[in-house]
């Protein structure tokens, strides 16, 4: 998949102009893109537009017009764009009473090791592929609300995961959050573009 450049970066006055009409167009992309697998976790799954749409609104609230300094923002997100061989994605964690928020997102600890993208059946020929969390986001009693998670597929996967006969879900297998979600529809379908199949 095509990385996030330069070039496409539109200046603050241009931006201003368009913001409305691609602000309505990535809440479209991004509804066919969202996982909630249980009641308080969501999984939206990144690609260019997500990350370029990202870095304007990035660019704008910070009134960031230094080149380089938005060169480094390209940097950043473009670390989210999936390759073609993987799915990525932000997992959010939404915890709505704010005066529980470090107390509740302590019962998430070592969630990291416990989410999965399941394709077909594991136990029959199937896949199960842990998902790999961004280092950095979770200390021994801190842990961010916001996780990247890239779950990279083997040729055969991808194959497996564009093949709409075999079913894919994402699982949470944590001792106090157990939840798995389906992905189909038309967020399979547009997840199925990610992934270059050869």
């Amino acid at each position: 998949m095509q990385q996030v450049t330069l070039d496409e970066i539109l200046g603050l006055e241009h931006y201003e102009q368009v913001r409305d009409e691609l602000r309505r167009r990535i809440i479209a992309l991004k509804r066919d893109r969202r996982v909630a697998v249980g009641d308080r976790v969501t999984f939206v799954f990144e690609n260019h537009d997500t990350m370029l749409f990202q870095i304007q609104e990035m660019v704008r609230a910070e009134h960031i017009t230094d080149l380089d300094k938005i060169r480094d923002e390209i940097a950043v997100f473009n670390a989210l764009v999936p390759s073609g061989h993987e799915l990525s994605t932000t997992m959010l964690i939404e915890i709505t009473d704010s005066d529980r928020i470090r107390e509740d997102l302590i019962q998430f600890m070592g969630i990291d090791e416990t989410v999965r993208l399941e394709i077909g059946d594991p136990a029959h020929g199937g896949f199960s592929i842990p998902g790999q969390f961004e280092a950095g986001r979770s200390k021994e009693d801190k842990l961010s609300a916001v996780q990247y998670v890239r779950f990279p597929l083997a040729s055969a996967a991808r194959k497996a995961f564009v093949d709409r006969r075999q079913p894919a879900r994402l699982i949470i297998d944590h001792p106090h959050y157990q939840h798995a979600a389906p992905i189909q529809g038309a967020v399979r379908d547009s997840l199925a573009q990610d992934l270059e199949v050869t």
